[in-house]
């Protein structure tokens, strides 16, 4: 099941970003007592009763005022509404029912998505009794929480999850196919690669209706493999969102890298790395899935002989958490390159699905711990025993030890190092988990 993903709205100033950080257990969203402060979207992984899912914190929605600032904020959370499994609408209960939360109240009903009317602030009795005017929202029972206190957090999330059992995934899965999710900014020629590689004398075996946004996974075959390229005509197609707002594309990635196996991560050649780039890749990282940079319009560069190395160790330097991650340098408009791109998914995804033998991995271990030695701590060693693989996708390693304290990161990096080195592991993030024996 694909991780589902709770947005919280509500009018500037109601403490969504404390919930955020409450929900999250992290401060990560800016938390200030002024309106606006927080602009634009912020999201991070959360659990709760062993439920995995996605929280996104959006600005304020104003309504009635026009301000480019504002206006884009709305935007924002519009996206964030048209993606969100669950909605978490935000009220203030000092303040009582103002006309901002009926109007967006009136948005949500709208809809048909579960809606969560929760009322923040409610730390006094005093408080407490403005509740009962929040159900002529007409979005139910209210849930009186304080954001800041840390009350009722837990009866909040019990009811967000209750709601995870109902979401239906609108699209089939084909369990033989290899995922590929085209992700990246707008206007980097995410459509115009997918139509490249499509243009070719394939055989197009379906198309499969994707997500709520009227998305569709286009499955092809070549030489007796399938390929599904997720969430295509969500790509393809206009959204009915203004796609110049350039929060949509990291919002527009979580599902898509969540169902894939294999990211194709566009770069625009001519504007280079920027920090949306890295805020995209990113997340297609933590979610630990395979990862393949294409860089896209490499026919505009005014090119020499460095001028590909030169470009390739910049991407390093902006990129160096997927190190990695295969280059590709491209050209939709030319075709340059484009027949290479499935061939890439297939090593890449080879590469993520790799599983070696436990005696194959205990042999390696005796041999790079003898070349340098595990390290020690106020005269304690450590002292690594047994490894093994447990799982794929991504390639999973377990480390048995005396003292999982003993093993600092540098080592730690230096068995990865290692692991790819002896066994490949290319184009694919590794996780190495260390317990005590």
């Amino acid at each position: 099941m694909v991780k589902p993903i709770v947005a919280i709205i509500g009018r500037p100033n109601v403490g969504k970003s404390t919930l955020f950080n409450r929900i999250v257990g992290k401060r990560i969203a800016i938390v200030e007592d002024k309106p606006g402060i927080t602009r634009d979207r912020i999201y991070a992984d959360a659990e709760w009763l062993k439920y995995n899912f996605t929280v996104i914190d959006t600005g304020g929605i104003e309504t009635g005022k026009k301000d480019t600032i504002i206006e884009q904020t709305k935007a924002q959370a519009e996206i964030a509404i048209e993606t969100a499994d669950v909605i978490l609408f935000m009220v203030d209960a000092r303040d009582g029912v103002v006309a901002a939360d009926e109007e967006i109240a009136d948005r949500l009903r709208k809809t048909f998505k579960p809606v969560i009317l929760v009322v923040n602030k409610v730390d006094t009795k005093e408080v407490m009794d403005n509740i009962y005017s929040f159900y002529g929202l007409g979005l139910g029972e209210p849930i009186a929480i304080s954001a800041s206190q840390g009350l009722n957090i837990g009866d909040l999330l019990d009811e967000t999850v209750k709601h995870f059992g109902n979401i239906k995934e609108d699209y089939v899965e084909d369990e033989d196919a290899i995922k590929i999710a085209l992700i990246g900014r707008p206007n980097v020629g995410k459509s115009s690669i997918l139509n490249s590689i499509l243009g070719e004398e394939r055989v197009i075996v379906s198309d499969i209706p994707g997500t709520t946004r009227d998305a569709v996974d286009t499955v092809f075959e070549l030489d007796g493999e399938r390929f599904a390229f997720i969430d295509t005509a969500g790509i393809r197609k206009k959204s009915r969102v203004n796609e110049s707002i350039e929060y949509y594309s990291v919002l527009r990635a979580l599902k898509a890298i969540e169902r894939s196996d294999v990211v194709l991560m566009i770069l625009d050649a001519v504007e280079g790395v920027t920090e949306q780039d890295k805020k995209i890749v990113g997340y297609a990282h933590e979610a630990g899935r395979a990862i393949i940079l294409v860089v896209n319009k490499w026919d505009l560069v005014k090119k020499d002989h460095r001028t590909m190395d030169n470009y390739r160790k910049v991407i390093r330097i902006e990129m160096p958490f997927i190190q990695y991650a295969p280059i590709l340098f491209v050209s939709a408009k030319t075709r340059q390159r484009i027949n290479r791109i499935i061939d890439l998914v297939k090593f890449a995804a080879d590469q993520y699905s790799m599983r070696i033998q436990t005696g194959n991995l205990n042999r390696f271990l005796d041999d790079i711990t003898a070349m340098v030695e595990p390290p020690s701590d106020r005269g304690r060693k450590l002292k690594i025993y047994y490894i093994t693989q447990p799982k794929t996708k991504p390639p999973t390693f377990l480390l048995f030890v005396n003292d999982p304290q003993l093993m600092h990161f540098s080592y730690k990096r230096y068995i990865e190092n290692q692991l790819r080195a002896s066994f490949g592991l290319e184009a694919t993030p590794i996780k190495i988990l260390v317990r005590k024996r």
